[in-house]
């Protein structure tokens, strides 16, 4: 027995796990390929620059049949965003990966968009398991999921960890996460740290960290790049939520990541004794599982015949691009979105007074709206989350500390990005945002000097009055929840009144476009309306 676990401490301390193939007690990985996905969104269907799930069922397969070992690994919010799969509240992206062959996922933070009820149920659903070793049960102190999975594989012990952002707290509802603790920075290092040494113990031979972290500047401390830098031994490291594309060695460790909505996917190989990227891109590989295809090709028959109505008609196109885009500055689509909230909000008047203002928050914009006809499941994919529309009374003070707040990473990209109707109002990012108080239950801080970065140029062609109260429309991730950054609406005195208007964000839109619009948009909406100056 000692002599077994000397031979394998070998193997794995020097590197030489191919020079040794032979021999019993070492992993060969030469022929082992890794493929992975990231924030696929529901964008499963192979079209529009989307591989899709019939793509990658039978690129597995095809690389099986040439001899390889071939794992499938995704890193988290596959179950929300798109239409195809918002009906069934993500059971059909389970469908679908089960189809295709998934070894492991972990959970992203819009895995919990649809409660913890729905989550449990599509997990048990799932035939492959979930990992997550940062989010815990506070009455249990277990988490949530198993935190980490081996997989005997004939290459060898495949050891794999699953992390899921602590910025979940406040990038889904919370009443979702209610009871849940994400941990961060230290205690997550630890944690991390604590799974390498068990899964090496236990005989993993590589260990994989399967992560939904993200490399944003307003999350440091809680990157994949953190956990790399602060924890040894993780060989591969997986990662997604920021949609960016990835391919670079930290610490010894190859972090990769494929973007979004399956456009790329993600082959790691081991090549000349180390683990190499060979991301396939849309369009290299075509082929499709056809019991795959026949799957999603019948679940999006079911959406279409539900979503298909024709609302209206653009004559320009509004886009919902992130980065530079709804998440950094003014664009059209942030403009219609809050134009749909204060209307929608004052036909109500369910506060029996003036709503001044509306905010739209741009991680709330999923997808554009494209020139020519609308369709209801156009407007769907825009605002997916059904949140219910909420009129709140705030003072003048407040609303310049959460305009403040909502703005701290700008020009960097930021989810609680305001898009206004009813004001108008500066950035000037030349100056540093000041961290204060910790919002409570969020990754976010309060800013120490509302008004340094932000100015509030006028609300309704008047000049701004901090001691003045103004009531805001907005959604309950907002409004109810202090979703994204705007934890200055949580605790006692955040607000003066709240009340819900009866709607919910699409149906917002929706009356917008065929009452108030009267099915068109136009050329208003061409360029910004100048509501928001930034200053860089």
């Amino acid at each position: 027995m000692k002599l077994t676990k000397l031979i394998r401490s070998l193997c794995l301390g020097t590197g030489l796990a191919l020079a040794m193939a032979s021999n019993a007690f070492c992993a060969d990985f030469s022929k082992l390929i890794i493929l992975h996905t990231n924030d696929t969104h529901g964008f499963d269907k192979h079209e529009n620059g989307s591989n899709g799930m019939a793509v990658i069922s039978q690129l597995k397969k095809d690389l099986k049949k040439q001899g390889y070992d071939v794992i499938l690994l995704d890193a988290g919010d596959a179950i929300q965003d798109n239409n195809l799969v918002n009906f069934s509240k993500g059971k059909a992206a389970i469908t679908f990966m089960n189809a295709a062959g998934y070894n492991a996922a972990t959970l992203g933070n819009h895995e919990f968009d649809y409660g913890q009820d729905v989550l449990e149920q599509r997990i048990k659903e799932a035939k492959y398991p979930y990992v997550s070793a940062t989010v815990f049960v506070e009455a249990t102190g277990k988490t949530l999921v198993p935190p980490s999975v081996i997989l005997n594989r004939k290459s060898g012990k495949i050891g794999i960890i699953g992390m899921t952002t602590p910025e979940t707290q406040v990038s889904t509802t919370p009443k979702n996460v209610y009871g849940l603790k994400f941990i961060e920075k230290e205690e997550l290092y630890k944690t991390i740290q604590a799974e390498v040494d068990k899964l090496k113990a236990d005989g993993a031979e590589l260990i994989i960290g399967l992560g939904h972290m993200g490399s944003e500047d307003g999350c440091v401390g809680n990157r994949s790049e953190d956990v790399l830098e602060n924890v040894k031994g993780i060989d591969i490291f997986i990662d997604g939520h920021d949609h960016k594309i990835k391919n670079k060695e930290i610490n010894g460790a190859l972090l990769v990541e494929t973007g979004n909505y399956t456009k790329n996917i993600g082959k790691i190989v081991y090549k000349d004794g180390k683990w190499v990227e060979d991301m396939v891109q849309f369009g290299v590989y075509s082929a499709e599982d056809l019991k795959v295809a026949e799957l999603i090709a019948k679940a999006d028959k079911e959406v279409q015949d539900k979503l298909g109505q024709k609302l209206g008609r653009s004559s320009v196109t509004l886009s919902g691009v992130r980065d530079p885009g709804v998440r950094t500055q003014e664009m059209p689509l942030g403009d219609f979105c809050a134009d749909a909230y204060l209307w929608q909000a004052r036909q109500a008047n369910v506060l029996k007074g003036p709503v001044d203002i509306a905010i739209c928050n741009g991680g709330g914009l999923r997808e554009s709206i494209k020139a020519g006809p609308i369709t209801r499941g156009d407007l769907v994919a825009v605002q997916p989350y059904n949140n219910q529309m909420y009129v709140v009374k705030v003072t003048g003070k407040k609303l310049l500390e959460i305009l403040e707040a909502a703005t701290s990473t700008i020009p960097d990209a930021m989810g609680a990005f305001p898009h206004v109707a009813g004001m108008k109002y500066t950035i000037n990012t030349k100056v540093k945002y000041e961290n204060g108080e910790k919002y409570p239950n969020s990754v976010f801080y309060a800013p120490a000097k509302p008004g340094s970065r932000v100015t509030i140029n006028s609300i309704g062609g008047k000049p701004f009055d901090p001691n003045a109260t103004y009531t805001i429309s907005t959604i309950e991730f907002i409004a109810m929840w202090g979703g994204d950054n705007y934890g200055g609406l949580i605790g006692k005195d955040s607000k003066l009144d709240l009340q819900s208007i009866g709607y919910v964000d699409v149906e917002t839109f929706e009356n917008y476009l065929v009452t108030r619009l009267r099915g068109k948009i136009g050329k208003r909406y061409a360029r910004p309306l100048k509501r928001i100056t930034i200053i860089k």
